[in-house]
């Protein structure tokens, strides 16, 4: 079903379990702004909270996934003085929203990136706090910050080390160069690399398979270890891991994950609650 959270953004579930958001500003790339971040987030929010939904898909409509910052047209480059000196006065959440692109690691569900296209600035960090991401065949990547006279913002300089390593990482924010969707695979930044044509059709095989066969319990409470052991130590994250281990015996899931792997059918796990 296809609806409007509002026309910046849209969302669509699946039959399968699986919501799809879709950034809708394709005449400007998808430019990250103001009028764009509470749709965003009440189509997040829509689909954390309906237990029916399993896996959340972050694509963008047209040509590009989301090409940065709106910085308005190449006719008002003289006013951009101006425009910065206002913006001055004003908070982060003013200019881009009040949630940092982080909030997407906070999720108990599954987010996967759909980039069919150009993924750049504040797009990049946003693709790359999601939890997996495939890439259309020639999509363009950059971490233009320093191009900008910015630094990197918004999580970018936690998050890129961690997928990439140092190296890597620092080429590409100290460089600030544009990269392809082959590079970007090989960097480890993305999964997949698909035809333009199939990259939808591909992503939604891969999220509802993981809707179909994986316990969402179990996916929030991996999700939930798998970023809060980026800062603990491989002893922590045992100890841990044993003792949400104990938390999850008694529950259906794991009754229902092994019962139907010996009756050789597809589990029946129920939904997380609301």
């Amino acid at each position: 079903m296809l609806s409007h959270v509002d026309d910046a953004v849209l969302y669509e579930a699946t039959p399968r379990g699986v919501a799809i958001v879709t950034l809708n500003r394709p005449e400007r790339l998808n430019a990250w702004g103001p009028d764009m971040a509470p749709p965003f987030y009440a189509a997040i929010d829509r689909a954390e909270q309906d237990p029916a939904i399993r896996v959340i898909v972050l694509t963008g409509r047209g040509r590009a996934f989301c090409a940065g910052a709106h910085l308005g047209s190449s006719g008002s480059a003289p006013a951009v003085g101006d425009s910065l000196e206002t913006a001055g006065g004003k908070t982060v959440a003013d200019l881009v929203g009040e949630r940092p692109p982080h909030f997407v690691t906070e999720l108990r569900k599954p987010v996967i990136a759909a980039i069919n296209g150009a993924c750049v600035g504040i797009g990049l960090t946003q693709a790359l706090m999601c939890d997996i991401r495939f890439a259309a065949a020639g999509a363009k990547f950059a971490a233009v910050f320093a191009r900008r006279g910015l630094v990197a913002e918004f999580g970018i300089s936690w998050i890129l080390p961690r997928l990439t390593g140092w190296g890597v990482a620092l080429d590409l924010l100290l460089s600030g160069r544009t990269f392809l969707a082959d590079e970007a695979a090989r960097l480890g930044l993305v999964k997949e690399v698909v035809a333009p044509a199939d990259l939808m059709a591909r992503v939604l095989e891969y999220a509802e398979d993981i809707a179909q066969n994986c316990s969402p319990a179990a996916l929030s409470v991996i999700k939930r270890q798998a970023y809060a052991d980026t800062g603990r130590d491989v002893v922590a994250a045992t100890a841990d891991a044993e003792a949400l281990m104990w938390e999850a015996l008694p529950r259906p899931d794991v009754i229902e994950g092994i019962v139907s792997f010996l009756q050789k059918r597809p589990p029946r796990f129920p939904p997380l609650d609301s």
